[in-house]
């Protein structure tokens, strides 16, 4: 997807995954900026840990308290300091890091294209409070639904997330745990890391909550393409879609940070595709 849109833009740079243990996170993070890196995306389990390992924390990381895209700046011999992705010429004199966040807009850009759901209004069941969890927790309450829902196998983690909103959002309803087994709701949203493998369970306890109660389901997970989850809720007659929607936007989002141009959507689309198809 990146390398796509790299290539249509013309830029002499490369997209590469490497595998990172936490404990060498920061290490990482230095190393990339020895080696004048444009910039790097974070994934699970790296958000919540890169907000203190970063030199300056960018509107949104602050906002919703995660960093999935790191840009190296540098500075001129001005004083001023310029992306890397963008450096006009000239002697770099330091580098830093600075944070962003481009998963908030993307899940509700995702939500709205993929299952034609409207955050503001709606009742939400989320799954999951990490870093994921938190931002999508977050960027919710800040949309205006009415009623929220947060479950997380360390109640205390959600319970931290509900007291956020809370003191930030006094007008939604947030509980800990699941809403009552005879209640609808319009969404219920996984982003627990269940479903990456194809033998995970579903990450919804159906004795709590029954999976045919929800009008929508959404599956952070994109590979496998129908998780345990959205097998369910197909079968219940839910409208259902997976975390393609929110991977595109939050890497366009991400590839115009570092570029300071204007993606090709479009293009990015059509390569992610081709990948978790196999073509």
């Amino acid at each position: 997807m990146q390398n796509a849109g790299i290539a249509e833009m013309g830029l002499d740079w490369r997209y590469i995954a490497f595998e990172t243990r936490p404990d060498d996170l920061a290490a990482a993070i230095e190393g990339a900026r020895a080696m004048r890196y444009i910039g790097l995306n974070l994934t699970v389990p790296h958000k919540l840990l890169a907000v203190d390992l970063v030199d300056e924390l960018d509107e949104s990381a602050r906002t919703w308290g995660a960093v999935n895209t790191v840009m190296f700046e540098g500075r001129d011999e001005a004083g001023e300091w310029r992306p890397l992705g963008q450096w006009p010429g000239g002697e770099i004199q330091e580098v830093r890091t600075r944070g962003f966040n481009t998963d908030a807009d993307a899940i509700t850009r995702s939500l709205r294209e993929d299952l034609e759901c409207e955050p503001k209004g709606a009742s939400v069941l989320l799954l999951g409070a990490g870093g994921a969890g938190r931002v999508a927790a977050l960027k919710l309450a800040a949309e205006g639904v009415a009623r929220l829902w947060l479950v997380n196998r360390t109640e205390s983690k959600a319970a931290q997330i509900a007291d956020e909103i809370r003191a930030a959002h006094p007008t939604v309803e947030v509980n800990v745990g699941h809403p009552s087994p005879d209640m609808q709701v319009d969404l219920i949203l996984n982003a627990t890391s269940l479903g990456l493998k194809p033998t995970d369970p579903s990450p919804l306890d159906e004795a709590q909550f029954p999976i045919g109660n929800a009008r929508a389901v959404y599956d952070m997970v994109y590979r496998p393409e129908k998780t345990a989850l959205l097998q369910a809720a197909q079968s219940a007659d839910c409208r259902i879609a997976d975390g393609t929607g929110m991977l595109l936007w939050q890497g366009v989002k991400a590839l115009e940070i570092w570029s300071g141009k204007t993606a090709p959507a479009e293009t990015m689309r059509a390569a992610l595709e081709r990948h978790l198809r196999n073509d």
